[in-house]
């Protein structure tokens, strides 16, 4: 943004120099007629005494040794005599012969000696193209040292001098949730308002302050918070801004910052994905040299070379702590973690409640209902679903937004879009009906299932169709029961084909479906102790791989014939819940044929008509 604004100033300055300039030059060209408009005949001094004798002069102007006569009737036409230098008009006249009343007669005009205009005609005409040359080198060799000094720049940081602007300006009132976060971070306020009485008891507020959770919990907006309260300056920049294709860039960027927070304590420095440069040294990727672990090394210098009561804090935010380096961890530099929580039911309605503001809002709207209907979400997922809500209110031609556009900004932010005008055969649409309520009929019938909330056959994103199943409150902790009668549910669709159209006709369709189930009887077995053979350990260890970054590889600890011992306990998880499925189908036949039926007509079932059809 800054650079940006700087170049558009220097285009305008350099702009209106050079249009000043040219304003000048035309301003000189049209004060000098330089071969004007006038027609001019040089003649002799013979010729004009003729002339004046045959009364045909009308005006005489004397400029100098020029002479400049205009005859009666010429029309514009100008003669010019030139006469020696010293001698005047009257004496010429006189020496000539001319009557004194032909020289009474006569109009003359005497203006000042123009010997600068002359000159000025036969100079400028050359010398003007002349600067016009020097000018333009000489912003051309400005334009180099600019580049040259923008190559020298590179060790400079990128952010502002950290001002905070009051229109933009964010305080803990802006920011709903994180509770317990906030209260960590008020101490943090607390300091930079009034550091002379932690001083006075000899205490040291943290250097480092570590905001870790996941994307979308509000991390950035919760330092710009603390900044907001406290009325300090703000220095924000990314973990990837420090690292450029200069060897050493990075380093230097790092000081700089610094010194600039320094010079303004009291202060905030923040650094977003701070994983970007602070990930564990020693990996094997670059050795000792690589750009990335000596502007963490720099860091982490940094942080130990100033005062901790100095005023200056540094906040940082990522969402993977757990491939920091040890270094920043330690006590006296981000010596103080706080994890910042997906918001829980009250939370989400704070939230809406705030990203809600400037929105025309119907009155049969209610946040609360909402805030149930999204477990899972974060507070960037939750602006997103209002702002969602709106442009789909705005598409509608609506002049207030209802309910049922958040509840449909709510699939298409999980699931995606609609795609109603996908042309399917009514095999498929038959086929995707059954797979579809066969989710919900084993969803509505075990206890230990989230209600279904919606089922529909109108495909979204890559899904064919949908069941939507919300629980009612807030969940931290998942039982056996609840894990096993969700692997029913979830192959309910599969079960549903396979008994109605028979082995030979089973679809891609479950497809999703299959790979959940397996994942979750995977976890049960290797994460959770959840089997009874087995006991309660874990198997495998998840790893980082340094060479594929995100690409999570399992280090087994456990033998060949331990691993045949849990495929065959997750077989046999599947096999009990893809049972279980198929007794509550055969069950309740007639109660999923008429939910099929409706589903047919009209495409898209909520909550109170499913508990109408099944009960």
């Amino acid at each position: 943004m800054n650079k940006n604004s700087n170049g558009a100033k220097d285009f305008i300055k350099n702009f209106g120099i050079i249009f000043i300039s040219l304003l000048v030059i035309a301003g000189l060209l049209s004060a000098f007629n330089f071969g004007g408009s006038e027609e001019v005949e040089k003649i002799g001094i013979g010729r004009l005494v003729s002339e004046i004798n045959q009364d045909q002069v009308k005006k005489v102007t004397v400029e100098g040794e020029i002479l400049k006569i205009e005859l009666k009737g010429g029309e514009g036409k100008i003669q010019e005599v030139k006469k020696e230098s010293g001698e005047s008009f009257g004496d010429i006249l006189k020496n000539y012969g001319v009557s004194t009343e032909s020289i009474v007669d006569l109009d003359i005009e005497v203006t000042e000696d123009n010997s600068a205009k002359f000159w000025a005609g036969a100079i400028l005409p050359g010398l003007i193209p002349l600067i016009i040359i020097i000018g333009f080198l000489y912003f051309m060799t400005r334009g180099v040292q600019g580049m040259n000094n923008k190559a020298m720049s590179f060790g400079k940081t990128k952010t502002d001098e950290g001002k905070t602007d009051e229109k933009n300006k964010k305080t803990f009132k802006d920011v709903a949730g994180a509770t317990e976060a906030k209260v960590e971070l008020e101490e943090i306020v607390d300091f930079l308002k009034h550091p002379k009485k932690f001083v006075a008891m000899g205490a040291k507020i943290p250097k480092g302050v570590l905001l870790t959770g996941a994307p979308g919990t509000g991390k950035t907006l919760l330092a710009k918070s603390v900044s907001g309260e406290a009325g300090v300056p703000f220095f924000h920049m990314s973990g990837s801004e420090f690292v450029e294709m200069f060897v050493g860039v990075g380093a230097s960027r790092v000081r700089d910052l610094f010194t600039k927070a320094q010079k303004a304590a009291p202060a905030i420095i923040f650094i977003d994905e701070i994983d970007a440069v602070g990930r564990r040294r020693g990996t094997g990727v670059g050795g000792g040299h690589d750009e990335r672990e000596q502007t963490l090394n720099q860091i982490l210098v940094e942080m130990d070379g100033f005062d901790p009561n100095i005023g200056v804090i540094v906040i940082a935010a990522t969402n993977r702590p757990d491939v920091l380096d040890p270094a920043l961890l330690r006590p006296g530099r981000f010596d103080r973690r706080i994890v910042i929580d997906m918001p829980d039911i009250k939370d989400r309605e704070d939230i809406l409640a705030i990203h809600a503001k400037g929105k025309p809002f119907d009155s049969e709207v209610s946040l609360k209902a909402v805030g149930q209907r999204t477990p899972g979400f974060s507070g960037a997922d939750l602006a997103n679903l209002l702002n969602e809500s709106a442009i789909l209110a705005v598409r509608k031609g609506a002049k207030k937004i209802v309910q049922t556009d958040i509840l449909e900004s709510i699939e298409k932010v999980m699931l995606g879009p609609e795609r109603k005008t996908r042309v399917i055969s009514d095999h498929e649409k038959e086929m995707t009906a059954y797979h579809e309520a066969g989710h919900a009929v084993v969803g509505h019938y075990l206890k230990d299932c989230d209600p279904i909330r919606k089922v529909s056959i109108i495909s979204r994103g890559m899904a064919g169709g949908y069941t939507l199943n919300m629980p009612e409150k807030d969940k931290r902790y998942k039982t056996l029961s609840q894990f096993k009668d969700d692997m029913a549910m979830t192959l309910g669709g599969y079960v549903i084909e396979k008994m109605k159209y028979g082995e030979d006709q089973l679809t891609t369709g479950p497809s999703s479906d299959l790979k959940q189930v397996t994942n979750l009887a995977r976890s049960m077995v290797t994460r959770y102790g959840m089997s009874e053979k087995l006991g309660p350990r874990t198997f495998g260890k998840s790893e980082d791989t340094v060479f594929l970054g995100s690409e999570v590889h399992e280090q087994r600890d456990y033998s060949d014939t331990t691993a045949d011992e849990i495929d065959k306990e997750i077989r046999d998880l599947i096999g009990e819940a893809e049972k279980k499925a198929e007794k509550i189908i055969t069950e309740n036949k007639p109660k999923l044929e008429k939910l099929v039926e409706v589903l047919l007509k009209k495409e898209t079932l909520e909550q109170e008509e499913i508990k109408e059809i099944l009960g």
